[in-house]
Parts: structure tokens; C-alpha cells; sequence
């Protein structure tokens, strides 16, 4: 039994290295392509906070996973999780299109004024210890980090994704495999995804993120490969600094996921119009001389 095992094994390989078995194995790829992208396409939609209306439900969103379930953060009178860095922050959101609910949220931070600091800047800046990628090296336009990804409980529903981990995108490596495809958590996956999207329509050379290893990991599961640029630090938990940047993801994403990237930054694309004209008219409300009445 051995020994036919072994032939067949011998038998597909040489068969792969054929002409005829590159063509199928690049039908196979193409075919496997287009499934990941329409089965993203078929049930969720990325969303960019792009109203007062949706950045509360950011808001929200975040208070209910870092505030009520894992506490990294003080529950908040208001039920809204905001801190200093959603001033010069976009921020995505994914659509379950059947029951119209929002089903997760990540936010790239991007200053655009020198007083203007990453997250990881402020709080782990000694903790990168690769110099060459340091983020003060670089100017603050080119710059952003991706944080606060959060994905509500009815949403990990299945008994794989049951796990703190899942709540901030960790995939469960002991449930899924690759062949397994219709049980990515295509959830967290989409919100990372957006979150790229962003970064590069918006043309952002460098993308920072302090993040658990596990989830790096996770995140290399399916192509998506973070550098990491310095130690494991105590910092909400475990986490690591990372980089990453346009050359870094597309060089190692695998084909079915570039097919939903594309995608997701078609979608991106003719949303952030409407985001950049909503936050120009907040500066400008911001910026009106209060009235006397108002002292």
C-alpha cells in the first residue's frame, strides 16, 4: 500500500512539472480565485465610515469588544470607545448583507500634522528595534497604523471561533486548512483587506500594527505576511511590533485572496470620496469662531 502511495506521489509531481499539469494547476488557482472573491462578494460588504451615523457604530462596535468583553479598555457612560487618534483616523466597516447588520471594524490612523502621533509611537515607539523602519524616519503623510480591528461576538458564532483571539481577527489554526476554504473567517480577513485598501488608494508607503504574534500568524495563514521589527512587549497582552507595505503584501498574498483584495478596493475606491468631504466639513465646523452667545 506503501509502495502505491509513493508511485502515485511520484506520478503527480512529474505530472505537475507538464505543461498540461501547469495549465491545471493555474485553472485550479484561477478557479480558487474567483470562489474566495464571490463568496466574500455574496455575504459582506466593506463599509467606510463615511456619516456621524457610522462612526458611532464604530464606536460601539469597539466598546462592546475592548470595553465589555475583554476589558483592555474602561467601559465608557456613553457605550462609545474613542480615544485621541479617531481625529485623524479612517475608519472601515464590513456588511453582512443578510441581515444588513455591521459585522466588524478596524481604523487606519494617519496623521497628517508633525504634532500628530501613531499609537505605536506614543505608547511602544522603544519597542521597535529596526531603526531602518522606525516610522519617525518617514514623513507623517506616508505613514499609518491599523489598529482597533474588533469583530462582535454574533458574529463568532461557530464553536472554531469561540476564543478571545477571534474578537480582535486570530484564526483558529487547529480548525481551518487550507483546502477548507469556505470556513476562512472571511470577517476578519475583509476588515484587514480594508484596511489595505485604504492605505493604498490613499497612497500610504508604510502601515504600522502592534499586534499578538498568533495573529501575525494567523494572518500569514492566507498570504498576508507582517515583519516584524522588534520584540514581544506587555502591551494589552502579548504583542509585537509590526511593517508592512504595498510590495510586502502583494508579493506574498495568495492568488484567491488578490482577486478579493482587487475587489475590495474597487469598493474602497468609490467610497472615499465621500469620507475625505465628510472629515473636510467636520475640520471646517471645527474650525468656526464660537458664537458669544455660547461663552
Amino acid at each position: 500500500m506503501a509502495n502505491k502511495q509513493t508511485m502515485m506521489s511520484n506520478l503527480t509531481r512529474r505530472v505537475g512539472k507538464t505543461k498540461l499539469g501547469k495549465l491545471v494547476k493555474g485553472y485550479q488557482q484561477l478557479r480558487e480565485a474567483n470562489y474566495i472573491s464571490t463568496h466574500f462578494g455574496s455575504y459582506l460588504s466593506p463599509v467606510m465610515a463615511s456619516s456621524q451615523e457610522l462612526r458611532e457604530a464604530v464606536f460601539q462596535i469597539r466598546h462592546k469588544v475592548y470595553c465589555d468583553e475583554l476589558k483592555f479598555e474602561p467601559k465608557k457612560p456613553d457605550g462609545l470607545e474613542v480615544d485621541e487618534f479617531d481625529d485623524f483616523s479612517r475608519h472601515c466597516l464590513i456588511r453582512h448583507l443578510n441581515s444588513d447588520e455591521l459585522a466588524g471594524t478596524v481604523r487606519i490612523v494617519r496623521p497628517l500634522q508633525d504634532n500628530q502621533l501613531l499609537p505605536i509611537e506614543k505608547y511602544c515607539l522603544n519597542s521597535i528595534t529596526r531603526h531602518d523602519l522606525n516610522p519617525q524616519n518617514f514623513d507623517r503623510k506616508d505613514i499609518c497604523e491599523i489598529s482597533r480591528l474588533a469583530v462582535p461576538a454574533q458574529f463568532r458564532r461557530r464553536q472554531m471561533d469561540r476564543f478571545a483571539g477571534a474578537a480582535t481577527g486570530v484564526i483558529n489554526q487547529q480548525a481551518y486548512s487550507e483546502t477548507e476554504l469556505r470556513c476562512f473567517p472571511f470577517i476578519a480577513i475583509g476588515l484587514y483587506f480594508a484596511a489595505a485598501a485604504t492605505a493604498i488608494e490613499s497612497n500610504i508607503a508604510h502601515a504600522f500594527v502592534m499586534m499578538e504574534p498568533r495573529l501575525a500568524r494567523s494572518m500569514s495563514f492566507v498570504g498576508i505576511k507582517f515583519e516584524q521589527i522588534g520584540p514581544v512587549v506587555d502591551y494589552h497582552g502579548k504583542r509585537a511590533p509590526y511593517y508592512i507595505n504595498r510590495e510586502l503584501l502583494m508579493d506574498s498574498l495568495k492568488p484567491g485572496f488578490a482577486v478579493m483584495l482587487n475587489s475590495i478596493r474597487d469598493s474602497i475606491r468609490g467610497q472615499l470620496p465621500a469620507v475625505e468631504t465628510f472629515f473636510d466639513e467636520e475640520l471646517r465646523h471645527l474650525a468656526k469662531p464660537m458664537p458669544l452667545s455660547a461663552l
